[in-house]
């Protein structure tokens, strides 16, 4: 055999550099090797010794998948009332609403801005599809209402922000880890490189916050 293909048959190396990349995901398996044991004991040679695969796991696919349907169905849910159905108030009754939290102008406009920002977002996350996006529009709903509601405290029960920082850090998470392999977006490039994907869509999401306070508040 030669050197060359002796070379060729050596499993993938990464570095350490190479194996912290937060804006790279891979699902297919890597070799690492680490230095042995002080002592020996761990029966590995003397030129060290492989490690576990490093790779993507079942695991994370089905915790990112009860978390994306969590939060979808609970966004949906809100959105829909928002249109009148499941008990909701309807456009007119959360404009109404919008104005008790001192909102002052367009308040219709912006009632049909959330219901839909709600609903496609919602959509969007328990598809797996488009989920920076998806994600991002859950956090600006949310981040606006911790805004309006930052005064009533932190509990729920008294009024407080607590329900809507925890849907507002559930869709700040999604953003950076992505949808996992159980979705539509599967394939895609803001699957593969989260991080990038995921700050674009922090920023859009950001924005769009701060658009809603500045013009409707």
């Amino acid at each position: 055999m030669s050197a060359h293909d002796d070379r060729a048959e050596r499993p993938k190396t990464l570095s350490g550099s190479d194996l912290f990349d937060p804006d790279r995901i891979t699902d297919t398996p890597t070799t690492r090797t680490t230095a042995p044991a002080v002592g020996g004991d761990d029966g590995a040679g003397a030129g060290g010794r492989a490690s576990a695969p490093e790779t993507w796991h079942g695991g994370l696919d089905a915790g990112l998948l009860v978390l994306r349907l969590a939060l979808g169905v609970i966004m949906i849910a809100h959105g829909l009332q928002k249109f009148g159905l499941l008990g909701g108030p309807g456009i007119g009754g959360f404009a109404q609403a919008l104005e008790s939290f001192g909102y002052t102008g367009q308040t219709t406009l912006l009632a049909w801005i959330t219901a839909l920002s709600e609903v496609g977002g919602g959509l969007l996350l328990v598809l797996g599809l488009f989920t920076p996006l998806g994600a991002a529009a859950v956090l600006g709903v949310a981040v606006n209402t911790v805004y309006v509601k930052f005064d009533g405290g932190f509990f729920a029960g008294g009024g407080g922000v607590e329900y809507e920082l925890l849907l507002a850090v559930v869709a700040f998470a999604l953003l950076f880890t992505g949808s996992g392999r159980v979705a539509l977006d599967k394939n895609t490039p803001w699957r593969r490189r989260p991080l990038t994907f995921g700050l674009v869509s922090l920023v859009l999401a950001a924005g769009a916050s701060t658009a809603v306070l500045v013009l409707y508040g």
